[in-house]
């Protein structure tokens, strides 16, 4: 992973995932910022409102990355591509993110949380 600091956000279809990925990589303890939008509970949400969290804070620079998630991972990343300079990439698998980031330079990833393991997830947020 080569950013050191994150904006996680996700809805409620992505809320177990969120977490997964927020304990895998705060026991890993890479010495990166994580700054977690929400969710904070498997509750129905309106997805924007994370969405827009994330990208507001990788638009400004708070963070040089952003991953959100939600159930298929298409709302986030439209409503992530609203912001000026924010390149969101919905990716599936680990190559996909790879990709994403560095033939697009993308500076969000977002993760269709009903179609891909959490492990999986992990793997594309270390990748990208």
């Amino acid at each position: 992973m080569s950013t050191s600091s994150i904006a996680i956000g996700s809805d409620h279809a992505g809320f177990e995932c969120k977490e997964s990925i927020k304990t895998a990589l705060k026991t890993a303890n890479e010495g990166f910022a994580l700054v977690d939008v929400g969710t904070h509970s498997a509750d129905s949400v309106d997805y924007p409102d994370f969405a827009h969290q994330v990208a507001t804070q990788v638009e400004s620079g708070e963070v040089e990355m952003g991953v959100v998630i939600c159930g298929s991972g298409n709302g986030v990343c439209i409503t992530a591509n609203k912001h000026k300079g924010i390149r969101a990439a919905l990716c599936w698998s680990v190559e996909i993110a790879a990709l994403a980031r560095q033939h697009n330079d993308a500076n969000v990833l977002c993760i269709p949380a009903s179609f891909v393991s959490h492990e999986t997830a992990l793997q594309m947020v270390e990748t990208f």
